[in-house]
């Protein structure tokens, strides 16, 4: 097998990032909203100056911009409860903080990255690449947000990751859309993108942002866009969505539609083929299928062309992320499911001109739960929403028991020489 060269470093879940997240009473006005209001207008102006600095002194040194945040938040209750009348700024201040709550998004995990080449390359030496990868965060409910992280890949294996700024914000939504339509939402100017969250937003993905697999898309004219398609769940049913930007400071999200579109796991080429969009996925949930569609949101049928076969494997099988494109065909991340349902990642190679040939496969494992890298949320568990080339070395990010990430390179020589 190839020789995988693990980093030092591993990214592993911190409840100290927190944010500041909407803090619901129930669907619609309430009248425990009402009463909230009501006494917060009761109170005289020394009252609500005493009790909104208390607020202050306990959250303003973890977060950015809380007075903004809280004001902006009595701007949707002032439209779910129609208030009128003339409030205090301090008044609304408080009435947005009743409103809010802290949420600590990465306390239970962090893991399933993909990763991407970063869309500003400027100012680096030969050999250097900067890159972008997202990640998997789960919090309080077992609620998955998405998560960014930036570094830097250099010559021999080298990661560099960017700090994390001292404070996380939270993606705004700037455009509701039509219900089951596609949302709209936006990078805080302040924030960076290593400190950005996307939470869910609509009432499908309430419960989760799952297993986002990014990938740079390169249309036939024009420049790259960035496409990610993940899972959204809403605590009894999922559904796949895709996420659109050409920035990381706008991100579209947008409901996946036809029959193909109701199962976990789609991975996107980061090109045409043929003239049609294609994206690899698990249709049965046990077999890897090949899907074309002319629009990019519209996903039926499918035509299978993986199927089990190694012991390791032979539970079911899904993709890894997004096919990568070397020299010699379609390099796709495989995961399969085995006894005691161990999951390992593998690979194979598929043909340049028609992915549904299969040129090569692994016969064992390329990453498998070893003893030190069992135990965690789910243990016995590795896996990656997406590697990326660089050079002839495969740098591939992957989750860890469903809890942490490691980071190992593979060369690309080895790992084809490998395959049967």
């Amino acid at each position: 097998m190839p020789r995988l060269n693990h980093c030092p470093v591993r990214l592993a879940p911190d409840a100290r990032r927190v944010v500041i997240r909407p803090f619901h009473l129930g669907a619609g006005p309430s009248l425990r909203a009402q009463r909230i209001v009501k006494a917060v207008t009761a109170m005289d102006a020394r009252t609500v100056q005493a009790e909104l600095a208390l607020v202050n002194r306990d959250f303003e040194d973890r977060h950015w911009q809380t007075r903004e945040v809280f004001l902006e938040r009595y701007q949707h209750i002032k439209r779910e409860l129609g208030l009128n009348g003339h409030l205090g700024l301090a008044q609304k201040e408080l009435i947005g903080a009743y409103f809010c709550h802290e949420y600590s998004y990465a306390a239970a995990a962090l893991m399933n990255p993909s990763v991407v080449a970063h869309p500003d390359q400027s100012g680096l030496t030969a050999g250097h690449l900067r890159i972008l990868m997202s990640l998997r965060a789960v919090g309080e409910g077992h609620i998955s947000s998405i998560a960014f992280r930036e570094g830097i890949l250099g010559p021999n294996g080298q990661l560099d990751l960017m700090p994390q700024p001292p404070f996380a914000m939270a993606a705004n939504v700037i455009d509701e859309g039509e219900p089951g339509g596609p949302v709209i939402a936006s990078r805080q100017k302040e924030a960076s993108l290593s400190g950005t969250v996307i939470f869910p937003m609509t009432p499908a993905q309430s419960n989760g942002l799952e297993d986002l697999r990014l990938v740079r898309f390169q249309p036939e004219d024009g420049p790259p866009v960035f496409y990610g398609t993940y899972t959204a769940y809403n605590g009894k049913t999922i559904a796949s969505e895709l996420m659109e930007t050409s920035d990381f400071r706008t991100f579209k999200l947008s409901p996946l539609n036809g029959s193909a579109a109701r199962n976990k796991g789609m991975a996107l080429f980061p090109r045409k083929i043929g003239g049609q969009y294609a994206i690899i996925g698990r249709q049965d949930g046990e077999n890897l299928y090949y899907l074309t569609s002319d629009d990019l949101l519209t996903w039926e049928g499918g035509e299978k062309f993986i199927t089990p076969k190694m012991p390791w494997e032979l539970v079911q099988m899904g993709n890894c992320g997004s096919p990568i494109e070397i020299d010699e065909g379609w390099l796709l991340l495989t995961h399969g499911v085995g006894a005691m349902r161990k999951y390992a990642i593998g690979a194979v190679l598929l043909d340049k001109q028609d992915p549904r040939k299969v040129i090569g496969r692994l016969e064992s494992p390329l990453v498998s739960p070893a003893d030190e890298d069992r135990e965690g949320y789910v243990p016995n568990v590795v896996y990656t929403c997406g590697g990326l080339a660089h050079g002839r070395e495969l740098f591939l990010p992957y989750g860890v028991a469903d809890s942490s990430v490691a980071f190992a390179w593979v060369n690309i020589g080895e790992l084809l020489s490998a395959m049967v």
